[in-house]
């Protein structure tokens, strides 16, 4: 059968390696049905931010809280239960709580069908992903491992002792990324504002409340002694043409790190996404291949996975996705142990493509990881760093997705017309 022919008066998209887009669809679909008490989420995330260092080491069988949790009688956990679990919690069961507290975007490997009707673009900010909360006179950022970055006073609400509005207790929490050349807080989201959860609202709700918020304080003042550090909102727009050329190629305060995109219906849901995508090349990115521990691109890709009790090397996918494993022998001669992250190097001729999913057929080890990184790569990482060195979703895939989008919003019309 003879290829079909494409179009010419319509842009050329590249085609779909992936199921992300079944995912997006089911994303949406379940996320109403899975609302939590948002405002017991937000009070009980405050005070873990706000808690200090935990003294006490949890028990090794402990798991991580969840207000999805429920005890042996059928009880949804309390807040003080679930703030209290986590300030206990020491090691790897921290870094991963407070990790699977923000919501982290899924690598964009095929352009999404209604790129310019359904989705927002802004340019990422490079630097520190961290979580702030301000409350009773006092502000805290913590990275995504759970260490505390900064102790500040700032003009966030109820964010230093000067100019404390309404109950001291009342706390907000924005999700932002701290850019060292300026020392700013770039807001890339916003969780809770002077109590109220913005978890169960939409991403276009939220960056409008973010903006009409934050300038009513003056935490966009340059820095002072009662405002340590200033904040910013990264500019956001429509993923239209003009949009996405802004993001793209217009000037920023800031070092960029690729381009953010925003599902416009999406929830803030925290772990990994596909309602929220990130996307690179070398023009708006310094870091578009992945290096090795010596800063340097290797010859073969490398990809970071997770030792599993059984043996088996995974990805942080909820849930996650077996590129390989390892035989208890190997294991022990090399001392390793389960939840330890692993590098490794993939021979492009062991890897296929299988229902949008990547398989890998040998993995070779290139080394253990530090105790700074929390996860392992997620699939769409491993695919999209793959798809970077062969088959790139470019600019131009970008750009041609937002035309047909325009295309077809025209053919709607005329034919309503009719």
């Amino acid at each position: 059968m003879a290829p079909p022919q494409h179009d010419p008066r319509r842009p050329y998209k590249r085609p779909a390696i992936s199921d992300q887009q079944r995912r997006r669809d089911s994303a949406l679909q379940t996320q109403s049905a899975r609302r939590a008490d948002a405002q017991a989420r937000a009070r009980s995330l405050a005070n873990s931010l706000l808690s200090p260092q935990p003294s006490p080491p949890a028990a090794a069988d402990q798991p991580p809280p969840s207000l999805e949790a429920r005890d042996e009688r059928g009880h949804d956990p309390t807040v003080a239960d679930v703030a209290s679990a986590a300030a206990k919690l020491r090691g790897p069961d921290q870094r991963r709580w407070f990790a699977r507290q923000i919501m982290l975007p899924e690598w964009m490997v095929d352009a999404p069908p209604h790129l310019a009707r359904d989705w927002h673009v802004s340019a990422r900010p490079a630097g520190k992903r961290c979580m702030v909360v301000s409350s009773n006179g006092i502000t805290i950022s913590r990275l995504r491992n759970g260490t505390i970055l900064h102790r500040f006073p700032s003009a966030l609400p109820n964010g230093s002792k000067k100019g404390l509005s309404g109950p001291a207790s009342s706390y907000s929490i924005l999700d932002c990324i701290f850019h060292e050349p300026d020392e700013t807080y770039y807001i890339v989201d916003m969780i809770c504002w002077r109590g109220y959860s913005l978890y169960d609202c939409t991403a276009e709700f939220r960056f409008f409340w973010v903006n009409s918020k934050l300038t009513e304080t003056s935490a966009g003042d340059p820095p002072s002694a009662y405002h340590r550090y200033r904040f910013s909102v990264v500019p956001m727009y429509e993923s239209t043409l003009d949009g996405l050329q802004t993001a793209y190629s217009g000037s920023t305060p800031y070092v960029k790190d690729g381009l953010l995109f925003y599902n416009r219906h999406a929830h803030y849901q925290a772990g990994i996404t596909p309602l929220t995508l990130v996307w690179k090349d070398n023009t708006c990115s310094q870091y578009l291949l992945d290096t090795d521990s010596e800063g340097q691109v290797p010859t073969e890709q490398h990809v970071v996975l997770e030792l599993q009790e059984d043996g088996k090397l995974v990805t942080s996918d909820d849930p996650p996705i077996a590129f390989g494993s390892l035989d208890n022998e190997f294991i022990q001669k090399s001392n390793l142990r389960p939840g330890n992250l692993l590098r490794f190097s993939v021979r492009d001729e062991s890897v296929k493509l299988v229902d949008g999913k990547m398989e890998i057929g040998e993995l070779q080890l290139a080394g253990k990881l530090n105790r700074s990184r929390t996860f392992a790569d997620s699939h769409s990482k491993v695919l999209f760093q793959y798809a970077a060195r062969h088959a790139p979703l470019r600019i131009e895939d970008l750009v041609a997705s937002v035309q047909s989008n325009s295309m077809e919003i025209e053919s709607t019309d005329i034919e309503m017309q009719g």
